[in-house]
């Protein structure tokens, strides 16, 4: 869309984080839903909240800010890669790659040491963060452990909402990663 002052780049939200968070999950960046509630995964649709609540036991009927605290308190923080871009609709597809923006994520590691592990929540967030961002990071957040997961987004509608629990419950159930809550101290 573009108006007399030029193309309108849209704004992702500033991340969610505890002081001790450990592990990072990565989105790429808001849809409208989302974007007009201020809420990450605001869609109705997108299953990211009920597999959050399924795997720590957030009541589904918990306001967003209860959520965000839940996350909060489970050591997980919350961002998208890119920062500001121009894209029409919430589909990655349309984002415009010569308007993409990311997000600090030197400043980010800097204020939240602990994160050792990032999770992506779809593909697009894995090849934007390992493409724009991977390589202006030091060596030790580049050699961060990272794994995809299936979207989360309705859009993603090759797999049904049993399917996408499972792939990130396997994943919890593989790995090392400790989603009980924290006791407000890094480990």
């Amino acid at each position: 869309m573009n108006d007399a002052a030029g193309p309108v780049l849209k704004t992702a939200f500033p991340p969610i984080v505890g002081p001790d968070a450990r592990l990072l999950i990565l989105g790429s960046m808001p849809g409208e839903a989302s974007l007009r509630q201020r809420q990450y995964y605001g869609h109705p649709r997108n299953a990211f909240w009920p597999i959050m609540g399924a795997l720590l036991g957030i009541p589904p009927q918990a306001d967003y800010a209860a959520r965000c605290a839940a996350l909060k308190a489970h050591r997980i923080a919350l961002w998208d890669v890119i920062a500001a871009c121009e894209r029409p609709g919430s589909l990655d597809q349309a984002i415009r790659a010569e308007t993409v923006r990311v997000n600090d994520f030197a400043a980010f590691f800097a204020l939240a040491p602990a994160i050792d592990r990032i999770l992506f929540n779809g593909g697009t967030a894995e090849r934007e963060y390992r493409r724009r961002v991977l390589p202006t990071l030091s060596r030790p957040h580049q050699r961060m452990r990272m794994h995809r997961l299936p979207s989360t987004s309705p859009a993603n509608a090759g797999l049904r909402f049993e399917q996408k629990l499972a792939a990130w419950r396997q994943l919890r159930e593989r790995s090392p990663l400790d989603l009980s809550p924290g006791d407000g101290h890094s480990p």
